[in-house]
């Protein structure tokens, strides 16, 4: 499926993972641009309104080399957002391994022997810092990934770094927090904290928090962390070879969050707020669940000028009329 135009000499951009969550928001980002745009992911993909962009939207399972090979072919950049946890929380097995180390050592491959190194942008994670005690994060820190999911997001991160030392393909790898918000589509998407109690809110339930709700987190609307990765392509020349955080340099504590979506909830449907209860942490917790994490992404900002746009609070609202517009 492809929207019309004549393509010219309009950069190819090929966005891999263009269906999940962040990778909906970039392909939306993108089509703006008078580019070409190739969205490659495992269902097909509607072409955003009012799009500039040619685009191509391509089905495929990227783990399939010739699939892989089919979705890169003649791209000036790619932007890979590919990612397996196998469920929320780790990403063991095969499969796993696959997706988040084996598609970026093949992207390499195939790049490799173009004449003009491509860029390829990739989603690291803020989370292979591991458990640092010194807040916030810069990205100067020595890493200490704890997950499996972790350990495979640094390996990629690695292979990629020593293809763009080699000069094979210029890598720009872009490590991201907690990402929340709502879809290019009005829908709210994503399986992170606050889908589920926007979710659980509106079914009338009771939000629960680990502990006292004083664990902070970095959390950077979905939207925001398109615009990053737009700001990333752009600047590809300056970052490449480095690893930059994102993050909007303040930390919120989770009991302060769910609070918010309960009282915009409520308000939302003319009730009471649902409560907010604290409960001690179940056994699959982990100490990374207990750790708070702030993000200095200064380096980033004063590299491309990007910096996140829409507050907290906004967005909280957008996520909770996005649940209830799509619910009718």
């Amino acid at each position: 499926m492809t929207a019309a135009g004549d393509g010219g000499d309009r950069p190819l951009i090929a966005v891999l993972g263009g269906t999940g969550f962040v990778g909906a928001a970039v392909v939306e980002t993108l089509a703006r641009r008078p580019i070409r745009l190739r969205t490659v992911g495992r269902r097909p993909q509607p072409v955003p309104p009012g799009a500039v962009a040619e685009i191509e939207v391509l089905p495929a399972d990227l783990t399939v080399r010739a699939d892989l090979e089919a979705a890169v072919a003649g791209a000036d950049t790619v932007v890979h957002l590919l990612m397996h946890t196998a469920d929320w929380r780790e990403a063991d097995g095969d499969l796993a391994e696959k997706v988040n180390v084996g598609v970026l050592r093949d992207l390499v491959e195939l790049l490799g022997n173009s004449s003009r190194p491509p860029t390829i942008v990739f989603a690291g994670s803020t989370s292979q810092a591991g458990l640092q005690e010194r807040m916030p994060l810069d990205g100067t820190e020595s890493d200490r990934p704890t997950t499996t999911y972790d350990r495979q997001k640094q390996t990629a991160e690695q292979v990629l770094k020593a293809a763009t030392t080699a000069r094979l393909v210029r890598g720009v790898s872009l490590r991201l927090p907690t990402v929340y918000g709502d879809s290019p589509r009005g829908r709210l998407n994503g399986r992170g904290v606050v889908s589920t109690m926007v979710r659980k809110a509106f079914a009338g339930e009771e939000l629960t928090l680990w502990n006292d709700g004083t664990v902070e987190r970095d959390l950077l609307y979905v939207h925001d962390a398109a615009d990053a990765f737009l700001a990333g392509i752009d600047h590809a020349e300056v970052l490449a070879g480095g690893h930059w955080l994102l993050g909007t340099g303040r930390g919120v504590p989770l009991g302060d969050v769910l609070r918010t979506i309960a009282e915009l909830v409520g308000a939302r449907l003319g009730r009471p707020p649902v409560p907010v209860v604290c409960v001690p942490p179940p056994d699959l917790a982990t100490a990374t669940d207990m750790h708070s994490v702030v993000i200095d992404s200064s380096r980033f900002r004063a590299a491309t000028g990007w910096r996140p746009r829409v507050p907290l609070h906004t967005a909280l609202r957008r996520c909770v009329d996005a649940f209830a517009e799509d619910a009718g």
